[in-house]
């Protein structure tokens, strides 16, 4: 279990509405996640009399039952860590275990295999002091509640779930703008390599600029190797947002040779089904099944199409140095962010076998775009993936803290903004002392060439001048004679 892994979040700022009963707690979820959280488990804090809705972790559901008793307790102390930060320290909790069907199982044997889970949450939770008011299991389209023993609301075989945009808090979530953005697994598939034919063209490729890119990073003399690699990797990086943000079709179909462009046989078939009308689209807030799928993987293979497997891997090798990353962490805002969203996808989606631990770059690049641009679920998805391909990997520890904790980004986007502004002027300068350098060897040499044009059209005193014989006496200084000022700078015929 990675204990980095866990998402927590402050007590929402939305506007508030009342939930009655597990039927509205069980279709609140994933409006409060941001996604539905496939094979998780939840815990949300309550603060005071009335039960407002606090912070939240979330983990996956360890597929040892020998887990389960740590994982409790750590989910625990997490929640009430995280609101004793923020000031405040949750009252009670709701538990929500989310697990599909197993084949052969159902809804109903999920419920039961996870019944000692829940138990060990409720006591995890009560030797903390907060009371869990209710624990619902959510599995194969129904509910049920370990907590509620009245068959009459909560009967054994469970409880189909609601309509998705047919409850109160659908409408409410449509009226904030707030958005589902399908399964936690669908968000998670394209942030990892799918396969298809594609995946061993990409391996060659980052083999290939492995052999090309380490050397010279290692073997450069006083850093220079790593520099140029740099400035290259962020070169092809800006060309390919350029790409982005201005598409040009391809001349034949290459999304399928990609790795995380071939779509599954529902999806095909989905896609050539008829395009909704403008009056049936999604309206905010409400997810309708299939549809988002299809519309996500047809723009990720258009993304995937824009690059090709030896540019991906330039990108992936150039991403592992930590300057490079810090400087691609600058495009966060405007088109440069949602580009460069679309990049980093790209990248994570080409880490194949046995370059699953590169991914951590691209992927917590992702998170912090994300982030910055105020997508919080797909953020925390990202860095839960990041972390889970280097534990160790510090940027994304930072980040999904941050994230978890409620904080603002902005604080991190104004060091951006602050780094790239001084790095500028910087560059500006460095190119205007250059200039200044070489306007005065220009001028050295123009003064020695005009004395030699300036000799050849006066008299014999100045054509000896051309001919290398220094003049001297009183004339030299005479006005006109095409002789060195004071100062070393030719005067001109005037005398000026």
């Amino acid at each position: 279990m990675n204990a980095n892994r866990h998402e927590n979040s402050g007590p929402s700022r939305t506007q508030q509405i009342t939930l009655r009963g597990p039927a509205e707690l069980a279709d609140a979820l994933p409006f409060m996640l941001g996604f539905h959280p496939t094979d998780s488990v939840v815990l949300v804090g309550l603060h005071g009399e009335r039960g407002r809705f606090g912070g939240r972790v979330r983990l996956g559901i360890p597929s040892s039952p020998r887990e389960w008793a740590s994982t409790a307790d750590h989910l625990a102390e997490c929640l009430v860590e995280g609101g004793a930060r923020s000031g405040a320290r949750p009252d009670g909790v709701v538990v929500f275990l989310c697990q599909d069907p197993a084949p052969g199982e159902t809804g109903r044997h999920v419920m039961e295999r996870l019944h000692p889970f829940s138990q060990r949450l409720r006591t995890a939770c009560g030797a903390l002091d907060i009371p869990v008011y209710e624990v619902l299991c959510i599995s194969d389209g129904l509910y049920f509640s370990y907590c509620c023993p009245d068959a009459r609301c909560c009967p054994p075989d469970g409880t189909p779930l609601a309509l998705s945009g047919t409850t109160v808090m659908a409408a409410t979530a449509a009226y904030a703008g707030m958005q589902v953005r399908g399964t936690l697994r669908d968000m998670e598939a394209r942030l990892k390599p799918a396969g298809g034919p594609g995946e061993e063209e990409q391996r060659a490729a980052l083999d290939a600029a492995a052999a090309s890119i380490v050397p010279r990073i290692l073997e450069g003399s006083e850093e220079q190797g790593r520099v140029n690699v740099r400035e290259e990797t962020l070169r092809l990086a800006r060309e390919i947002l350029r790409r982005f943000a201005n598409p040009k079709p391809p001349k034949s179909p290459k999304s399928a040779k990609f790795p995380g462009t071939a779509m599954s046989p529902e999806t095909r078939t989905a896609s050539k089904a008829p395009k909704p009308s403008a009056n049936t689209a999604n309206p905010p807030g409400v997810t309708i099944p299939g549809r988002n799928l299809v519309d996500t993987s047809e723009r990720d293979a258009a993304d995937d199409a824009l690059i090709t497997p030896e540019e991906a891997a330039t990108l992936i090798l150039g991403l592992q140095d930590r300057v490079t990353r810090d400087r691609a962490a600058e495009w966060m805002e405007g088109w440069e962010g949602t580009a460069a969203l679309r990049l980093w996808r790209v990248l994570a989606r080409r880490c194949v076998t046995p370059y699953q631990e590169h991914a951590a770059a691209p992927l917590t690049l992702v998170g912090w775009t994300a982030w910055s641009t105020g997508d919080e679920p797909t953020a925390r998805v990202a860095l839960g993936l990041a972390l889970g391909a280097d534990p160790e990997y510090v940027f994304a520890q930072l980040l999904h803290q941050a994230c978890n904790e409620g904080l603002d980004p902005e604080s991190l986007r104004s060091c951006l903004r602050s780094e790239r502004d001084s790095r500028t002027a910087s560059e500006q300068i460095a190119p205007a002392s250059s200039r200044r350098v070489r306007m005065r060897a220009s001028h050295r040499q123009g003064t020695r060439s005009a004395l030699g044009r300036a000799g050849r059209q006066t008299g014999t005193r100045d054509r000896r001048a051309a001919a290398g014989v220094r003049p001297g006496g009183p004339a030299a200084d005479r006005p006109g004679n095409g002789s060195p000022r004071h100062g070393g700078q030719r005067g001109s015929r005037s005398g000026r």
